[in-house]
């Protein structure tokens, strides 16, 4: 049965040699509460509401949408986000993608018919995906 799943991509298998991490995919149709955490790459096409975060590659597929904020190394947002979206290295709006939250990313790349609202900031401000947090907190408690 999982030998059937896995030649079907719906579980989570190992990268190539060179990597530590997992390729994870959330199907259409599938719908996760809660927090994701990975340090492989992860698609979704289904629905996530709750935090994404990937010390590696996160795509959200047409299909997808992701109601909370995504932290990853890189993106491709073909889908729907729904909250901030903070990237290490590179974002890539591709056609249709919205994004209704802030970005925060090293470079960015929107294709023609993607969209985005809210603020965005660009260039080498991000040092650790660990470190977003506590930066964001600190800066809470600078303004409080």
């Amino acid at each position: 049965m999982f030998e059937q799943l896995k030649n079907k991509g719906v579980i989570s298998r190992p990268a190539d040699a060179s990597s530590n991490g997992s390729i994870n995919i959330i199907g259409a149709g599938t719908v996760i509460e809660g927090e994701i955490k990975s340090n492989g790459d992860i698609r979704i096409d289904g629905t996530i509401r709750g935090s994404v975060t990937s010390k590696a590659k996160v795509v959200v597929g047409t299909t997808g949408t992701v109601e909370g904020d995504v932290y990853c190394q890189n993106a491709d947002i073909s889908g729907v986000v729904k909250g901030k979206t903070t990237v290490m290295e590179m974002l890539f709006l591709k056609s249709p993608a919205r994004i209704n939250g802030d970005i925060q990313t090293g470079k960015l790349v929107v294709e023609v018919g993607a969209s985005f609202t809210g603020n965005c900031s660009m260039g080498p401000v991000i040092k650790d995906i660990k470190n977003a947090d506590r930066s964001t907190e600190k800066l809470a408690e600078k303004t409080a």
